[in-house]
């Protein structure tokens, strides 16, 4: 275990030393005892442990690692500084998606799908007034109930007998519909089939996807009043078994990082480090330690 979080140090240091703009994210010559480095080499191995909180992950280290973190601050202080961490998380998600990009197969299948991340949900959603510069109030039709808080876009490479492998995601608002992230998403969309659900099935969308080598694959929407004889229903399991392994990577980014679950953030940039702070944990599983 001492091997591995020494090796996960090297990376976070060679991250800090070939991205200039994290060396230069601090606006003074302030060096704090306790590196950003040490920091983020704790957030990142303690949830590789299965501490998925702030107060669990810190406890950790006070109990276990305390002698090699030595200049450890205050809990209150390692909560804040956690925040200011956004650029470094963004950079290593980046950095751990290239990495896993370069082994991927020409024309592999894309999937394609969104995720809740949640603020508060129900009754409590509407009187959230939580990070409202970055979330809103949506519907989440999987649960069946409104919550408060963004929603994960992402696109991943299907891989046999394997979770997929992250492409390209990105983070909206909750009441953000998918259809309209898809088409934000559109000039980077390369030459492959992209499975994905009925929330995207949109024939203007398909055609101007085809023209570029992409081939959106839904299932079948029944018309109203249409007669259920005239689904294919042998084309929708189809469509639903090649999306399955997309699903299954949302369980696993819930169970290993409850990622979904944002109850106990109180600011924006509590929020965004929270989405890319548990994201980057994620890749560096699915790349690093895969």
């Amino acid at each position: 275990m001492e091997n591995k979080l020494i090796e996960l140090y090297l990376v976070i240091c060679r991250l800090y030393d070939t991205e200039a703009v994290l060396k230069h994210q601090r606006l003074s010559n302030f060096r704090p005892a306790f590196t950003d480095e040490e920091l983020l080499t704790m957030y990142l191995f303690g949830h590789l442990q299965g501490h998925t909180t702030h107060r669990r992950l810190y406890d950790y280290f006070v109990n276990h690692w305390g002698k090699w973190f030595p200049a450890l601050p205050s809990y209150q202080a390692f909560n804040r500084r956690i925040n200011e961490l956004i650029p470094a998380f963004e950079l290593l998600i980046s950095q751990q998606l290239m990495s896993g990009g370069a082994s991927i197969e020409a024309g592999a299948d894309r999937l394609l799908d969104s995720m809740p991340v949640m603020l508060a949900v129900g009754s409590r959603a509407n009187r959230a007034r939580v990070a409202r510069t970055a979330a809103d109030t949506g519907f989440c039709a999987t649960k069946q109930m409104y919550y408060s808080g963004v929603k994960l876009h992402l696109i991943a490479v299907r891989r046999p007998q394997r979770l997929p492998m992250p492409e390209r995601l990105a983070l909206t608002r909750a009441s953000q519909h998918d259809l309209a992230a898809l088409r934000e998403l559109n000039p980077r969309l390369g030459s492959y089939a992209l499975f994905a659900d009925k929330a995207y099935a949109d024939a203007d969308t398909k055609a101007v996807l085809q023209k570029r080598g992409t081939y959106l694959l839904t299932p079948y929407k029944r018309r109203r009043n249409e007669p259920e004889t005239c689904v294919p229903t042998t084309y929708n399991r189809f469509v639903s078994s090649m999306r399955q392994p997309l699903e299954s990577l949302f369980g696993w980014l819930i169970q290993t990082t409850n990622l979904q679950n944002a109850s106990r953030v109180r600011s924006t940039n509590g929020l965004l480090a929270h989405c890319y702070g548990k994201l980057a944990v994620a890749c560096l599983l699915l790349t690093f330690y895969s």
